[in-house]
């Protein structure tokens, strides 16, 4: 059974109210909620040996939008901090990687924001392919379609509306700057 990490340290976050973060922390419980649900009904069904039928079919189909709902937010919070974020250091693997990749920081940021305002719902995804040694800024639309398999997210943003709405209204923009602005650079290069 997975818990509900606690990510009331974001409160006062600039840039989000406080309203906004705790109905967005609510949606990631019901992913967590949810995930241990389908799992418990899952080992349920493998064991009573329904593995041919259409429940168990449509439930594991549904497992990877749950999971991945559950982690991708948990990647969001995580790489955000209440303490009006931090700068990138020029100095750290992760910055030299970017610049490696995008020719420089602010090429980097620039795709980044430029994904993040595209039209439509979904998630932004900042992924290190430590294969070939390579970063990838990646649309995701949906939770479970659309990942770089076997590559680790370093820095997440989240475009659903739910992230921005209720501050923000359709004013996306403002919202990604509110993002940008309270990243926790450090806790980003750690992923990589």
């Amino acid at each position: 059974m997975y818990t509900a990490k606690n990510f009331d340290t974001l409160l006062g976050l600039t840039g989000f109210s406080d309203q906004l973060l705790k109905n967005h922390f609510t949606l990631y419980q019901g992913y967590v909620t949810n995930f241990n649900k389908l799992n418990d009904i899952l080992v349920a069904l493998e064991k009573d040996g329904k593995f041919g039928t259409p429940e168990y079919s449509e439930l594991n189909r549904r497992f990877g939008w749950e999971w991945n709902g559950m982690r991708l937010h948990e990647l969001y919070f995580g790489n955000l901090t209440a303490k009006n974020g931090s700068a990138i250091s020029e100095q750290d693997v992760l910055s030299k990687k970017i610049v490696q990749e995008f020719g420089s920081l602010e090429a980097f940021l620039k795709d980044f924001r430029a994904m993040a305002a595209m039209r439509g719902i979904g998630w932004v995804v900042l992924y290190f392919d430590k294969e070939s040694d390579r970063l990838f800024n990646v649309w995701i639309n949906e939770h479970d379609a659309g990942h770089f398999a076997g590559c680790v997210p370093v820095l997440v943003m989240d475009v659903f509306e739910h992230a921005y709405m209720l501050d923000y209204g359709i004013k996306r923009a403002d919202y990604i700057e509110a993002f940008m602005k309270a990243i926790d650079w450090g806790k980003v290069a750690e992923r990589i």
